[in-house]
């Protein structure tokens, strides 16, 4: 697969912006002003880090901007820290912060470990996310702020107050969601279905002197552009664990957005480079009056939505979002609350939507995949965020160490007429004066060794038994436990005038073995080194055991 390319934007691309940076208006000035941070950072949020971000992410339509999520965390960090977060240069300095620490792991490849957080964790916390922007959009939407400890019980109060709901309000945020099925429905105006509800409603409401709540009840856009603002350092010491956390809650916000929308050319998405790419967007935008950002799900969905085809749509976006405040502020500010309420009601069931094969398959797949599923989706509506993206990574390593051990096993190996080797059954019980070949699939994790020593054939009273072992393979040298118990079957084999050989040994192994005295224990000739073609060490550890059997007579 090719890297992604700054391919000429096209006219989608130009109105996916355009839709995207109007969202930024009202949405990133509600996140900013729920955390208690100026909503002007918030609005200046989607300006010079998107543009930025989309500049040198891999994953080309990933919009790198303000979310709820990474505004409260950052507002908790603040906080706990004893800054204010009305302060600018406490903003800024997090921000940067947040950007060298994104940076780094990205530098260091840390990327990696985003890999073996499973299918079914991310689908639940992909899932949870989508959630989350949900109900955070539910009293723009109403009229009605619901109330609880975690999402999942402000969902179910919201609902319960069914009759708290403002009829204005929630009439304009269903007709915003009945104009975009409308307009999604028409084929020409798919891909621009959300900017259509936006500016239809909006004149409506504007025309029809419908009494709901505006944007410019948020705070008023001012008609300028950021201006540079320099980072407070002294309090640099206080807030080296704050950036680390909000810089994992970004980062784990964003590792869905890769699987979830993948790039449109066919180029390869990279976690390291998307890493970085969101390090420089703090970067930038953090000296610039920005909060800090990360790749946003609902932001991409708006632009995917909207027609996005190359990472040029972020690019329009922020280059329109400079452009609407330094034009069109007056307008801007004219955008009801309930229309933006509507649409993310529609972007957040779309990306629930879209996760239904990832939910089903993970659900069929097996019951431990489905309980972490459920457990990281309940983890990330419940919790603070940072605890459940810990959370996650806990669930993730705990699934992946179960479902490996669980494939750990021992296959024999036979010749056929052909005198080539075929997998066969283990025999139960080894036989006097005969070479049993076995071959050992596993990660060498402690928890295998159960398995692997259940099922190893008995000696009983067979006499001079040769046992082969191939580890032609082993992804890693063994744990502690699995050299003891290669050291006690090799015992007794001894004792029954037999002797285990283990075959397909790689360097690291080799010296493993001759550190922890199993080499010793084996004999000579026990160790067989992996090398040549892929049978050959098992071919000559078949060859020694026979030769040693006729030594014996």
């Amino acid at each position: 697969m090719r890297r992604p390319t700054l391919t000429r934007p096209t006219g989608s691309d130009v109105s996916a912006g355009l839709v995207t940076g109007l969202f930024s208006i009202p949405e990133g000035m509600a996140y900013a002003a729920i955390a208690g941070f100026n909503p002007v950072a918030g609005l200046f949020s989607g300006v010079l880090p998107v543009i930025a971000g989309s500049l040198t992410a891999r994953t080309v339509l990933m919009v790198t901007t303000l979310t709820s999520a990474i505004a409260l965390t950052s507002q908790s960090v603040l906080s706990a820290a004893g800054l204010n977060p009305a302060d600018a240069g406490n903003v800024a300095l997090l921000a940067v912060m947040t950007g060298l620490v994104m940076v780094l792991m990205g530098v260091l490849r840390l990327g990696a470990v985003m890999s073996f957080v499973s299918n079914a964790v991310m689908t639940g916390f992909s899932t949870g996310i989508a959630l989350q922007i949900i109900t955070g959009v539910l009293k723009d939407a109403t009229g009605y702020q619901p109330h609880g400890h975690n999402k999942l019980v402000q969902l179910g109060d919201w609902l319960l107050h069914i009759g708290s709901w403002q009829l204005a309000t929630t009439l304009v945020a269903v007709a915003t969601v009945a104009v975009w099925a409308l307009a999604h429905a028409v084929r020409r105006l798919e891909t621009v279905a959300l900017l259509v509800a936006m500016v239809v409603v909006s004149v409506a409401v504007a025309l029809l002197g419908t009494d709901v709540e505006l944007v410019k009840g948020i705070a008023a856009i001012p008609a300028s552009l950021p201006h540079l603002t320099m980072p407070d350092w002294s309090t640099f010491g206080t807030l080296v664990g704050g950036a680390v956390s909000v810089a994992l809650v970004a980062l784990a916000q964003a590792a869905g957005i890769a699987p979830t929308v993948p790039n449109p050319d066919g180029s390869r998405s990279d976690m390291n480079r998307d890493f970085i790419a969101q390090g420089a967007a703090n970067v930038a935008g953090g000296l610039f009056q920005s909060l800090p950002v990360g790749g946003s799900l609902s932001r991409t969905g708006v632009a995917v939505a909207a027609g996005a085809r190359t990472r040029w749509a972020g690019i329009f976006s922020g280059l329109w979002l400079a452009v609407i405040v330094l034009a069109c502020a007056p307008l801007a500010e004219r955008i009801p609350m309930p229309v933006i309420g509507g649409l993310i009601l529609v972007v957040g069931g779309e990306l629930i939507w879209g996760r239904r094969h990832d939910v089903i398959l993970v659900w069929r797949t097996s019951k431990l995949s489905t309980a972490a599923m459920a457990l990281t989706f309940l983890a990330t509506t419940q919790l603070p965020l940072q605890q459940a993206v810990i959370l996650s990574a806990v669930l993730s390593l705990l699934l992946y160490c179960a479902q490996a051990a669980r494939q750990a096993r021992l296959v024999a190996l036979v010749r056929d007429t052909n005198r080539q080797w075929t997998p066969a059954p283990v025999p139960a019980r080894l036989t006097s004066r005969s070479v049993t070949v076995l071959h050992y699939e596993g990660v060498s994790l402690f928890a295998e060794l159960p398995r692997i020593d259940q099922h190893w054939p008995d000696i009983g009273d067979a006499h001079q038994p040769v046992l082969i072992l191939s580890l032609r393979g082993l992804p890693d040298v063994p744990t502690s436990g699995m050299i003891k118990l290669l050291r006690r079957r090799a015992t007794e084999l001894n004792h029954a005038g037999g002797r285990l050989i283990l075959a397909g040994v790689d360097p690291p192994l080799m010296a493993t073995l001759h550190n922890t005295g199993l080499a010793n224990a084996l004999g000579p000739n026990g160790l067989v080194p992996d090398d040549g073609p892929i049978m050959a060490p098992l071919e000559r550890a078949a060859a020694q055991a026979e030769q040693w059997l006729t030594e014996q007579d």
